[in-house]
C-alpha cells in the first residue's frame, strides 16, 4: 500500500513538474520575438503632405506614439517617404518615437518608386543613388537598434510578372545590392542599423527567397501577409521558413480587410488577432511582428480620436511578455 502511495506522489509531481516545464517553455518562445511593433502608415506615410503645418497633425503624432508604446511595443513602423519633401514630418515620427523609447522601424520608401503623390517614376539605379544619400546625409536619424527598410513590398515598383524567370531573377539580384549598399553605409556612420528586412507580398517571397538568397540576406525573410483563416496564415508562415531556413518577419498582418476576412465587429477582430499571436508565440522561427495598423482603415487598434478596441487589450498581453 505504501509503494502504491509513493508511486501516486512520484506521478503526481512529474505532472506538476512538466506543467510548469511546458510554461515556462512556451514563455520562452514568447521572449523570443525581438520585433514586437504597431504600423502608423495610414498617417506617418498617406498623410504626410499634411505635414508640420497642420496642428491636428502634429498633435496626432505624439497621441498615436503614446498609445503604441502603452500597448507594449517597442518599435514602431514608420512609413514617411524618404524625399526631401518629407523629410520635416520623417523627423516629427521619429522625435516622437524616441521620447517614447521606441525603437524605429523605417518602412518608407522615394515616392518615385510606386509613383506616390504624384512622382515621377524612377528606376533601380536612381533609387540606389537616392537610398546612399539619404543614411550618409541623415545619419542622425538614426539610432542603434533601429531597422531599415529601404525598398518595403519593393515588388509593386517594377511590377514583374511571377512568371518572367529573368525578371524574377532580376528583382533578387536588386534586392541583394540594395542590402550590400545599405549595410555598407550604416557602417560608415557608425549606425548598428539592420537593413535586411525587404518585406514582400507571400507569392513573391515564394519566388524570390530561396536557401541562398535568405543567406545573402543574412537569414531574415520578412513577409506581408493577408489571409482570412488563422491557421492558414500560420501554415504558410511555417512553411516559408521551411523553404528559406531563415528567421521570419510577419512584416504586416492585420484584419479585417473586408475583401480577404469580410466584416467583422470590434469582438471578432480581437478574437482573430489573438488566434494569430497565440499560434506565432509558438514558433521559434518568428523573430518578429509589426501589426498593420494602428490608426486609420479597417485594421486600427484605435479610433481616429484614441479610443482603444478590444484588440489593443490583446497586443498588450503578448507585447508585454519579458
Amino acid at each position: 500500500m505504501k509503494k502504491k502511495l509513493k508511486i501516486i506522489i512520484f506521478l503526481l509531481l512529474m505532472i506538476i513538474f512538466l506543467s510548469g516545464f511546458y510554461i515556462f517553455i512556451k514563455n520562452k518562445i514568447d521572449q523570443n520575438w525581438q520585433v514586437k511593433s504597431i504600423d502608423t502608415m495610414k498617417y506617418s506615410r498617406d498623410e504626410a503632405q499634411r505635414g508640420i503645418n497642420d496642428k491636428n497633425y502634429v498633435s496626432s503624432i505624439d497621441r498615436q506614439m503614446a498609445e503604441i508604446a502603452g500597448a507594449g511595443a517597442n518599435y514602431v513602423a514608420i512609413g514617411t517617404p524618404y524625399d526631401k519633401e518629407f523629410l520635416p514630418v520623417l523627423r516629427l515620427w521619429v522625435k516622437a518615437a524616441r521620447r517614447r523609447e521606441l525603437k524605429v522601424f523605417f518602412r518608407g520608401n522615394f515616392s518615385g518608386w510606386e509613383e506616390w503623390f504624384g512622382y515621377e517614376k524612377i528606376g533601380e539605379e536612381e533609387h540606389l543613388r537616392l537610398t546612399e544619400e539619404f543614411i550618409l546625409e541623415n545619419s542622425d536619424l538614426f539610432e542603434d537598434g533601429d531597422i531599415f527598410s529601404s525598398c518595403p513590398e519593393c515588388e509593386n515598383g517594377p511590377r514583374f510578372s511571377y512568371h518572367d524567370k529573368i525578371a524574377v531573377s532580376k528583382h533578387r539580384s536588386f534586392i541583394l545590392q540594395e542590402y550590400q549598399l545599405t549595410k555598407k553605409a550604416f557602417e560608415e556612420i557608425e549606425k548598428d542599423v539592420d537593413s535586411n528586412y525587404f518585406s514582400m507580398n507571400m507569392d513573391v517571397a515564394k519566388l524570390i527567397m530561396d536557401r541562398e538568397t535568405t543567406e545573402k540576406l543574412d537569414g531574415i525573410v520578412t513577409v506581408d501577409h493577408y489571409v482570412k483563416d488563422t491557421e492558414v496564415l500560420a501554415r504558410d508562415v511555417e512553411a516559408l521558413a521551411n523553404q528559406t531556413g531563415g528567421m521570419i518577419v510577419l512584416g504586416e498582418f492585420g484584419a479585417p480587410i473586408p475583401d480577404i476576412h469580410g466584416e467583422m465587429n470590434n469582438q471578432q477582430q480581437k478574437d482573430w488577432i489573438e488566434a494569430v499571436l497565440t499560434d506565432l508565440s509558438n514558433r521559434s522561427y518568428i523573430k518578429g511582428v509589426n501589426y498593420w495598423v494602428g490608426v486609420g482603415g479597417s485594421t486600427a487598434l484605435w479610433s481616429d480620436s484614441g479610443d482603444p478596441k478590444p484588440a489593443v487589450e490583446v497586443i498588450r498581453q503578448f507585447y508585454q511578455k519579458k
